[in-house]
């Protein structure tokens, strides 16, 4: 019997997505100029206000008030009706030194011995119902709002009235064979300049969405998931009324809360640790990284249609406890997902200092991962230039989204017999 799945997604905007730009801004910034730094910070935003905290472990002195001001104002806050605002809004550090009891845990003589960062358990997924091998419904609501940004930034003359704070929802019908049949609902809610009638406001906002963000995301889209689009959609649009209120006036952001829009949008697990704020020996992020990297090489190299990958560790030990691997009955190799997984431990080595090594993760790439997603993004070589507390520039050209590179496919195929 066919069935409904859903995932949301936020914009740069919103509230815990500035927080976490911030907090990967800082994480960029320290790599940039001490790529050794063990860094975990924390950034709260209100009214008028952010509060940065957390430890840090850097040789690097940074202007972190400067950081939180130039995000803000990347985002699009510099408007003072916003009631927070780039320039005027108040900056409290509480930034400190990281505790010498986790770092012993993590360094060693020895760089391929380093220990992980925290205990616990991380998850990476992939399916080929999309050509990034990202579930459907959040692929398209990162793109609704990808592009209702690029419309706000780079297209007003298309739809003038936006302001940055938004979120998409997406549903999609999925037959008995876990096939996308249709989309069944989108959930849009844009904040918005200030308009004389309510009614007029809404009937607006609802006409533009539909007529022209929507065929703008649909034409990106590969021909073959055109069919999902259908005149049944149900649309709610700015469905409470009036969103003139928002972003960190009309709600408190913070760190990490949005992990279920960073990852998979439900589907498969979650391990349940943020990403943004940590430097790479934090295994939450690193470890999801490495089983994103291996679950879609392992869907692009024909071993399955779609699967979950598990590793967990011990703080300060560097061998995982575990990996665990998943294929929901769709694995094309006679192999169980036990014997799946250990084929998976010899191909990739999960050892912290490797997956740092494998990955390219002690360089500044962290801001372009903060908004949209972690995962399913395009990997990119870009120059990136930084400026430390003390007027100092560095360049550096680095290698965004590496875990989404298909670079052990060959690797997985000839240890599966592919």
């Amino acid at each position: 019997m066919p069935y409904l799945f859903t995932s949301e997604s936020v914009s740069e905007g919103h509230p815990d997505k500035i927080a976490d730009q911030i907090s990967d801004a800082l994480i960029d910034h320290f790599l940039a100029f001490d790529a050794s730094s063990k860094v975990a910070c924390e950034t709260l935003v209100t009214t008028g206000q952010v509060v940065l905290a957390g430890e840090v472990k850097s040789k690097v002195y940074l202007d972190v008030q400067q950081i939180a001001r130039d995000v803000i104002r990347r985002i699009g806050y510099t408007k003072s009706e916003y009631m927070f605002e780039a320039n005027s809004c108040g900056i409290l550090s509480a930034i400190h030194e990281q505790s010498p009891d986790i770092n012993q845990g993590v360094e060693r003589s020895n760089p391929e011995d380093q220990g992980a960062g925290d205990q616990g358990m991380m998850f990476g997924y992939a399916t080929n119902e999309t050509d990034n091998y990202m579930p459907l419904a959040l692929d398209l609501s990162h793109r609704i709002l990808l592009e209702l940004s690029d419309i706000r930034k780079n297209h007003s003359d298309l739809i003038g009235y936006l302001r940055p704070d938004a979120k998409s929802q997406v549903t999609i019908e999925y037959s008995d064979k876990h096939e996308p049949l249709r989309i069944d609902t989108i959930v849009v809610s844009t904040q918005h300049d200030d308009f004389a009638d309510d009614a007029t406001m809404l009937a607006k906002i609802r006409k533009d969405i539909i007529e022209i963000l929507i065929p703008r995301v649909k034409a990106q889209l590969p021909a073959r998931l055109h069919n999902l689009f259908n005149d049944h959609i149900t649309y709610h649009i700015n469905p409470t009324g009036k969103f003139v209120i928002g972003g960190p006036h009309g709600d408190t952001g913070l760190t990490g809360r949005k992990i279920i829009v960073d990852t998979y949008g439900g589907r498969g697990a979650h391990g349940g640790g943020a990403f943004s704020g940590k430097d790479p020996s934090k295994v939450d992020r690193s470890a999801a990284y490495a089983t994103r990297h291996i679950a879609k090489n392992l869907v692009a190299a024909g071993v399955c249609d779609e699967v979950l990958v598990q590793v967990s560790y011990a703080i300060g030990v560097a061998k995982p406890t575990n990996i665990y691997v998943n294929t929901y009955g769709t694995a094309k190799v006679q192999l169980s997902d036990g014997e799946i997984a250990q084929r998976v431990n010899e191909i990739f080595d999960m050892r912290p200092y490797a997956i740092e090594k494998r990955l390219k993760l002690r360089t500044p790439i962290y801001s372009d991962t903060a908004a949209y997603g972690h995962m399913g993004r395009k990997p990119e070589n870009k120059k990136v230039t930084l400026r430390d507390g003390s007027g100092q520039l560095v360049e550096h050209q680095v290698e965004t989204f590496t875990w989404e590179k298909l670079d052990y496919v060959d690797q997985v195929k000839a240890s599966f017999g592919l």
